[in-house]
């Protein structure tokens, strides 16, 4: 049932753009840490290349992403087919969080439409791609973009959302650092 791949096909390309939604696994290398598993949607991700994808992160209620990529750079995508055919579309790699004005801000942001509340852009290198069936994976119908995060951002104003971010995204669950700080 599972196919493996060593880069990003246009198939996989083409699947990817359809998807309004996609999951970002990462985990610390201690086995008494937390693997963190989280939803993206909002048009964040985007192919770069056959072994390169980056998605835009936004402020959230934790930044377990950016601690793990800075331990270990461990990182896996996950896309399911909720609508057609069943398809279950896995990206394998290492990733890194890119910062507002690094260096290779400009030329990553440019590949989205920036919000207030965008923390970080993470990238990676993808070394596995995998497709599976998703036969038990349900249909869902898209309703369209929640807009609650939009108007939290807006709320917090630019100030507020720094003060949340030295709040709340500092340290991962398991103590490691960010690379916000």
């Amino acid at each position: 049932m599972a196919k493996f791949y060593d880069s990003i096909l246009d198939q996989h390309r083409a699947f990817i753009d359809k998807q309004k939604m996609f999951f970002v696994a990462s985990a610390p290398l201690s086995l008494a840490g937390h693997v963190n598993l989280s939803p993206k949607g909002s048009d964040s991700f985007r192919v770069l290349s056959d072994h390169q994808v980056a998605y835009m992160d936004i402020i959230g209620s934790g930044n377990e992403t950016s601690a793990h990529m800075i331990e270990n750079g461990r990182i896996t995508f996950m896309f399911c087919a909720f609508k057609g055919p069943p398809n279950i579309l896995r990206l394998y790699g290492h990733g890194r969080a890119i910062l507002p004005g690094h260096d290779e801000w400009e030329s990553l942001a440019k590949h989205f439409h920036l919000q207030l509340a965008t923390r970080q852009i993470i990238i990676a290198e993808i070394d596995k791609v995998q497709t599976s069936c998703g036969f038990s994976v349900p249909l869902y119908e898209y309703l369209g973009e929640r807009d609650h995060a939009e108007k939290w951002a807006l709320n917090k104003g630019a100030d507020g959302l720094e003060a949340y971010k030295a709040e709340k995204n500092r340290i991962s669950l398991d103590g490691l650092p960010t690379a916000l700080f």
